[in-house]
């Protein structure tokens, strides 16, 4: 009864415009819960951890303004994941379930970063299984995997960067705004929304891209070995690419479920059983192998309060992102 007042007056102040201005402590309400493991398919056999890496790469904790509900980020949730999966000796590969436009450069990089190291420490597989949308930093990240397969209905590809960006000079202007911004140098504010780029700052932050360009190609080539330089500058033009053409490309491995994703790590393990596990925190459901990353859909008040802050996001912040922002949901 309480849990519901709570979420009711939740959704009121979201809808008339208020503002709580004194944070309330509901105790481990809004808590990410303790980390524990499920089976959730398989009976018997060494473990495979499936790894959800789902929604925009970021590692900015997922916290609300209300102050009830908080997770934390998918790169910090993974470290989590992976520090646990070391520790276990029956654990024989990762399963990389990857359903994400991309994200910043930097968390994109760091995750990858991560699964490679608890690849190279381990010495164990880790395969990945495009899901949905498996797009740019996504793709990036997946470069850490020894085999790719990709659901037959999946879209990945967008390998690029993009650093997002507006101009309103001229709606200045007209309504007698004037920028006044004062700077230690000519570049301090390039790419400020107040002023249009001139073309030395565009031609500066143009060069910054292309270095982080050059970055991401660089890890396609160690991902993607059967790739020479020509043929992964000729795909990676920013495009996105359907299951059928990513295979074609070279891209991916093979099509496929995450059944036969399964069965692929066994044949390389040479395993004939399994059990597939995951790490989730302890207010999140998982019944199966297909059971969301973050649990079933409920109205808790976290469910709530994490979908009022997605709301309140409706543009992503300055920076420079491996990201197809065409898939990003508002």
């Amino acid at each position: 009864m309480l849990r519901r007042v709570f979420v009711s007056l939740v959704a009121s102040f979201a809808l008339t415009g208020c503002v709580l201005y004194a944070p309330i402590d509901l105790g481990s309400l809004g808590g990410p819960g303790e980390l524990r493991e499920t089976l959730v398919e398989g009976t018997t056999g060494p473990k495979i951890v499936l790894v959800d890496i789902t929604g925009e790469i970021s590692d900015a904790e997922e916290r609300s303004n209300f102050a009830f509900a908080q997770r934390p980020s998918i790169v910090a949730e993974t470290k989590n994941v992976l520090d646990r999966a070391a520790a276990d000796d029956d654990v024989v590969a990762l399963l990389l379930r990857i359903n994400s436009p991309g994200g910043s450069v930097s968390a994109s990089d760091t995750l990858y970063h991560e699964i490679k190291a608890w690849k190279d420490e381990n010495k164990k597989p880790v395969f990945a299984y495009f899901n949905g949308i498996s797009a740019s930093g996504a793709y990036y990240t997946a470069m850490a995997a020894d085999h790719i397969v990709a659901h037959p209905a999946c879209v990945t590809g967008s390998i690029g960067v993009i650093m997002p960006g507006l101009s309103i000079e001229g709606l200045m202007e007209k309504y007698g705004v004037a920028d006044q911004t004062l700077t230690s140098g000519p570049y301090k504010d390039a790419g400020s929304m107040f002023r249009d780029m001139r073309p030395d700052e565009r031609k500066q932050l143009q060069s910054v891209i292309d270095d982080l360009y050059h970055r991401f190609t660089s890890v396609v080539a160690l991902g993607r070995p059967g790739l020479d330089a020509a043929k992964i500058h000729t795909l990676a033009d920013g495009r996105v690419y359907s299951a059928d053409q990513a295979l074609a490309a070279g891209l991916v491995d093979e099509l496929g479920y995450l059944d036969d994703t399964v069965a692929a790590i066994q044949k390389q393990a040479g395993i004939k059983e399994s059990r597939v596990v995951v790490y989730h925190r302890s207010n999140s459901v998982r019944e199966n192998i297909y059971s969301r990353a973050m649990g079933a859909p409920d109205l808790s008040l976290q469910a709530l309060e994490l979908g009022l802050a997605s709301l309140r996001r409706s543009a992503l912040a300055p920076g420079f992102y491996y990201l197809w922002p065409a898939a990003l949901t508002p």
